[in-house]
């Protein structure tokens, strides 16, 4: 395979910005928004990355509280006017971005946070225009798993998983690829941890966001087994 005709697929949170202040705030709210009052030492690192509703359940279950409809819409009415704003890219990702397209390929993101807050976002930070595709989950809770997500964006863009690469930081965007016949790339620099990559059988590792195109080429162009 030559490095004109591979898609990389991307994760967002953890992957391309660190959005964590941004969710925590709009989780407190949310907690607030039910009658909760949220513990000053709440880190989300460890559960960001699976659906809002996922991370919304976790957080209500320590108050008995399984109101995770309502949590989830007070938590994307916050995200929607302040959380979203509150995410920065890693430092050096743009220009991986930039020298993955350079090498020939097509970017796509895929990643769990509803479509319409992942485009605002890339739009913000001047990210947007790198893509060939944006895609998250949709109103009424379709695509909200990566295995379905990728499944989607392979059939929209009539990809071959054998020319494709998914990048992650945790180990739903791993089995999600994998689920697909498509080989996954491991971030060490988001969320997830080097053990929690490895145990979902990533393809290959890297530590930072310079090595990103090196990485990800290597990669999308290896043999398949």
């Amino acid at each position: 395979m030559s490095s004109s005709t591979f898609s990389v697929l991307l994760d967002l949170d953890g992957t391309l910005i660190d959005s964590q202040p941004g969710i925590l705030m709009s989780c407190r709210t949310a907690l607030r928004a039910l009658g909760h009052v949220p513990e000053p030492s709440l880190d989300l690192s460890a559960i960001i990355g699976p659906p809002i509703e996922d991370v919304m359940r976790l957080l209500l279950k320590p108050f008995g509280d399984d109101r995770v409809v309502e949590a989830v819409a007070a938590y994307r009415a916050d995200y929607g006017r302040n959380g979203l704003y509150n995410s920065l890219p890693y430092s050096g990702i743009a220009q991986a971005l930039a020298e993955i397209r350079k090498a020939g390929a097509r970017l796509y993101l895929a990643t769990s946070k509803r479509a319409t807050f992942a485009l605002r976002i890339l739009e913000h930070l001047d990210l947007a225009p790198l893509f060939d595709g944006i895609y998250g989950s949709e109103d009424g809770g379709a695509l909200d798993h990566k295995p379905e997500l990728i499944a989607h964006v392979i059939e929209r863009h009539a990809l071959a998983p054998s020319n494709c690469v998914m990048v992650g930081d945790r180990r739903y965007d791993i089995v999600g690829a994998h689920a697909n016949k498509m080989r996954a790339l491991g971030v060490l620099w988001g969320y997830g941890t080097r053990d929690e990559l490895e145990a979902a059988g990533a393809d290959g590792l890297v530590a930072e966001p310079a090595r990103l195109p090196a990485a990800t080429l290597a990669i999308a162009t290896a043999d398949l087994d």
